[in-house]
C-alpha cells in the first residue's frame, strides 16, 4: 500500500487550457492549485486530463516528490515535468490511488470544504454533504449540461410566447 501522508488536499483556484494538447483523445488543461494553506499565493500547477475539474472544487493531489502507483503496480516518483507544454509539479488523485472502493480511473477525487486546504486526504471516501469548517471564497460552479425541458414545458414555453406577441410585448419583458 502506498503511503498517501505526502498527498494534500488543494483547492482548485483557476484552469487554463493547454491549447490544443491532447492525450488519448482528452485535453489537456492545467489546474493551478493551492495546497499551502498558509499563501494564498503559492499555487501548484497540475496538467489533467480529468473532465470533472472546476474552479473552486478541493482535490487531492500527488505533489512532486511523492510516491504513485504506474499501471504495472510499481511505484513512481512523481516529477515535475512539461505535459502539454505547461509545466506539471504533481498530479491529481483517482479513488484507487488512494485505496477508496469506487470512484472511476482517471476521475478527480474531491473532498468537501470541511477538509482544510494542505491536509492529508481522508482514509476512505467522504461523503460530500458534510458541513463546512473552512471558508472559501464563493466560485459560481457550472453543471456540465443544462435541464432540457419536458413535452409540457415546452408547450407553455410555447404558449406564453404566443400570448406576448399576441400582446405585443418584448420576449424578455416583464419576466
Amino acid at each position: 500500500m502506498i503511503d498517501v501522508s505526502a498527498y494534500k488536499v488543494g483547492l482548485i483556484v483557476q484552469i487554463k487550457d493547454c491549447g490544443s494538447f491532447k492525450t488519448k483523445g482528452k485535453i489537456l488543461r492545467e489546474c493551478l492549485i493551492r495546497i499551502n494553506p498558509d499563501d494564498e499565493a503559492d499555487l501548484t500547477s497540475v496538467v489533467t486530463s480529468a473532465a470533472n475539474v472546476r474552479e473552486g472544487s478541493r482535490v487531492v493531489v500527488a505533489p512532486e516528490g511523492s510516491i504513485v502507483w504506474n499501471e504495472e503496480g510499481e511505484e513512481v516518483t512523481v516529477k515535475k515535468a512539461n505535459v502539454g507544454g505547461s509545466v506539471s509539479e504533481g498530479m491529481l488523485c483517482d479513488s484507487a490511488m488512494l485505496g477508496w472502493s469506487g470512484g472511476a480511473k482517471g476521475v478527480a477525487v474531491q473532498v468537501p470544504e470541511s477538509f482544510s486546504i494542505g491536509s492529508s486526504p481522508p482514509a476512505s471516501k467522504p461523503r460530500m454533504d458534510q458541513t463546512n469548517d473552512d471558508v472559501v471564497p464563493a466560485v459560481e460552479v457550472q453543471g456540465l449540461f443544462e435541464k432540457k425541458l419536458t413535452k409540457e414545458e415546452k408547450k407553455k414555453v410555447a404558449e406564453e410566447r404566443r400570448r406576448r406577441k399576441k400582446e405585443g410585448i418584448a420576449p424578455n419583458e416583464g419576466q
